[in-house]
């Protein structure tokens, strides 16, 4: 085969075909197959499983254990994603100014990012444990002292600061190379005009951010509503399972409870949840970028 006489479309898609078999391979064939077992009552296991058709899904919106799960998982993407951009967003400020040692700075401070989430969740599982109350013991700050963990109206705080402390570090690397992209001749010009830095942040620098934003927003949601990792290795659902969240339910029901088709219709219920929060927030931040306003 000549390839000089192929006509560019053509090429291009023979160059793409690879890539679109494999995704269909390995992400829409296993949706596709995942869609049907949400449809049976397999066990995981077994050769034969009856067909129940669409009662997983009716059952799952009546099972209290899944919509406490549900909220836990709600509230703690809110904190996560809040308090993970706002952090993200200072530091990339911070670090985006002509400092000494920046970039030594920039590298300790995405140190977090390179470690597994069982790590770190394992290292501040003792901490709350066993370092933070001694320490406010001795110091007297009785807020210090207390085990987060060990609480289920404060559990969910724990897991958010542990994710908090290790997740702001990607955010960060994109905000900072969205600074960078900030025209300086109209910071310059707003700062002859006499605008203030607070008015030159939200006026200029903000709507230079919007993309870096859509994209910090969409991945710590993401992350908030499939967080399964921290909760393992921090609390394992617990005390009192308070801190379960979509992600762990589906795992206890598919893999401990061998309900592999109901837990695979709570992951069809996180799929389409994702998918519309994320077509929401990118609709929303979309109209701020600028030129669009």
């Amino acid at each position: 085969m000549n390839i000089r006489r192929l006509k560019p479309g053509t090429v291009f898609f023979m160059m793409t075909l690879p890539a679109v078999l494999l995704y269909c391979l390995f992400f829409l064939a296993p949706v596709f197959i995942g869609f049907y077992y949400s449809l049976t009552n397999w066990d995981g296991f077994s050769l034969s499983y009856d067909m129940v058709g669409f009662q997983n899904y009716i059952d799952i919106l009546q099972d209290k254990r899944f919509l406490n799960g549900l909220s836990f998982t709600l509230l703690y993407t809110v904190i996560v994603v809040f308090g993970k951009l706002s952090v993200a967003l200072v530091l990339a400020l911070l670090l985006s100014r002509p400092l000494k040692l920046r970039g030594l700075f920039r590298s300790i401070y995405f140190f977090p990012a390179v470690l597994s989430m069982i790590t770190v969740g394992l290292m501040f599982n003792q901490f709350f444990y066993s370092l933070f109350p001694p320490i406010g013991e001795k110091l007297g700050i009785e807020w210090l002292s207390l085990n987060l963990l060990g609480n289920p109206d404060t559990a969910i705080l724990g897991i958010a600061l542990t994710n908090i402390w290790q997740g702001f570090a990607i955010p960060m690397v994109i905000f900072i190379a969205g600074l960078s992209n900030v025209p300086k001749d109209i910071i310059e010009a707003a700062v002859i005009d006499g605008a203030s830095p607070v008015q030159r942040f939200f006026s200029i620098t903000i709507p230079y951010l919007i993309p870096m934003l859509t994209v910090n927003v969409v991945l710590a949601v993401k992350g908030g509503l499939t967080v399964f990792d921290y909760i393992v290795a921090m609390t394992n659902g617990g005390p009192s399972k308070s801190t379960e969240s979509m992600g762990f339910l589906i795992y206890q029901h598919g893999m401990s409870e061998m309900k592999f088709g109901y837990g695979t219709a709570e992951a069809i219920y996180v799929f389409i949840l994702i998918g519309v929060l994320s077509f929401i927030q990118i609709k929303l931040l979309a109209r701020k970028e600028v030129g669009q306003q």
